[in-house]
């Protein structure tokens, strides 16, 4: 598995580093190919609380937790229990329902529904949709490689869709 550990507001260093790839490469044996996963930690300080966010895009899905501590290494280590909790929910909950994604067990994304040839829609996805800010979509949009991408907002609870404009910068539609 390739970690990208950076920092926002707080210089990372080598013993922060080594014991993050530490405890991440724990997922590895969650994953099929986890050599070809990229999963990025975020460290950051709001007051006297260190957040720690990883993001890991996988074929199907991406994990994402994130955990706010007085010490980083705590928040690591609640990060990295809350990933293997979604792992292990997902992973039985796909294999109990048998289905051919067993092998990368689905997260967000149910399942892409192609309709008849007859019709316009040529395929339906369903998706989860869950609260974030404005950042988080984005960087949930970017991860996926999508121009646009559909969340619940945080502060207000109602669907909004983040999209990136052609000037390279981003619009949001928001629902009344």
């Amino acid at each position: 598995m390739n970690i990208m550990i950076r920092g926002s507001k707080l210089e990372i260093t080598k013993a922060m580093e080594s014991y993050a790839k530490e405890k991440i490469s724990r997922l590895e044996k969650y994953l099929e190919n986890s050599e070809d996963v990229k999963a990025t930690v975020v460290a950051k300080v709001h007051g006297h609380l260190h957040v720690v966010e990883v993001t890991i895009p996988l074929k199907n899905f991406i994990l994402r937790a994130e955990e706010s501590q007085s010490d980083f290494y705590a928040a690591i280590d609640t990060v990295i229990d809350k990933l293997e909790r979604q792992i292990r929910k997902n992973k039985t909950r796909i294999s109990s329902k048998k289905r051919q994604e067993a092998k990368d067990f689905a997260y967000d994304y149910i399942q892409s529904i192609e309709e008849d040839a007859e019709e316009k829609i040529v395929k339906r996805k369903k998706i989860e949709v869950k609260p974030m800010d404005e950042e988080e979509a984005i960087l949930q949009m970017e991860l996926l490689g999508h121009e646009f991408y559909l969340y619940k907002d945080i502060d207000t609870g109602t669907p909004a869709l983040i999209y990136k404009r052609k000037d390279g910068n981003y619009g949001v539609i928001e629902t009344e």
